[in-house]
């Protein structure tokens, strides 16, 4: 088995095969683990792309570099699916999947019980503050804002929290945080968009669940579910 290991803050991440959710010739689908990035950024640190790069060439004994296109990113301390192309084509085709919203994501958020509606649908202008690497939302168009659209359905309530499944309309910075920070009901752990505390390992309680969409090439349907991190709040939202 290859094991990858990153330390940050104290704080050991792990990255095998595990990881994988699917690959073929042309795709290479992982469920990333919370605190790890997605690209390289300005902190220097090792990227879910380094990992997945690195994993490639031990497994293929590939000697040179490794061709490896990002489809789709998701935030660092959001943990699950993550799709990565192995080849030029795969890219192009998966963008224009992307572009068209022919690819379903779907996400689960735990935020406090008392969130008043079990399902609905949540509208809003979002707009980036880059300096901030924070999104506001507001009721009505504003300069430089893009409409943002999701689904939601609550699916367990727990003692303090509940579960909710997102149906991902649109991929805004930050949507869901945002979002459900503007109700005032902020993602657990998501200190960032007003959460009270933190969770030790950095991570925030939003997690990329299942992707849907038709193989770029292949021309099948791809339905992915990845697990959520192990820990006594994620475990209890897989039990019955």
């Amino acid at each position: 088995m290859v094991t990858f290991l990153i330390k940050k803050n104290n704080i050991k991440l792990y990255f095998t095969k595990s990881n994988i959710v699917f690959e073929d010739n042309h795709l290479i689908i992982v469920n990333k683990p919370a605190g790890i990035l997605v690209q390289g950024d300005k902190t220097g640190d090792k990227s879910l792309i380094d990992l997945v790069k690195e994993y490639l060439k031990v497994k293929y004994s590939k000697k040179g570099n490794v061709f490896l296109g990002l489809v789709n990113r998701i935030d660092r301390p959001t943990s699950g699916i993550v799709i990565l192309s192995k080849t030029s084509k795969a890219l192009s085709r998966m963008n224009s999947l992307i572009k068209n919203r022919e690819i379903k994501k779907f996400y689960w958020a735990i935020i406090s019980k008392s969130f008043p509606e079990n399902k609905g649908i949540l509208n809003g202008w979002f707009r980036k503050n880059s300096k901030l690497n924070k999104s506001y939302v507001y009721n009505k168009k504003v300069p430089n804002s893009k409409l943002g659209s999701l689904k939601y359905n609550k699916v367990k309530d727990f003692k303090k929290y509940s579960l909710f499944e997102i149906d991902l309309e649109t991929g805004r910075h930050h949507q869901i945080r945002a979002h459900f920070s503007k109700l005032g009901y902020p993602i657990v752990g998501d200190l960032k968009y007003g959460a009270k505390r933190s969770l030790k390992d950095g991570s925030i309680y939003l997690h990329s669940r299942r992707i849907i969409f038709q193989h770029p090439i292949k021309k099948i349907k791809i339905d992915l579910i990845a697990k959520p991190p192990k820990n006594a709040l994620w475990n209890a939202s897989l039990c019955d």
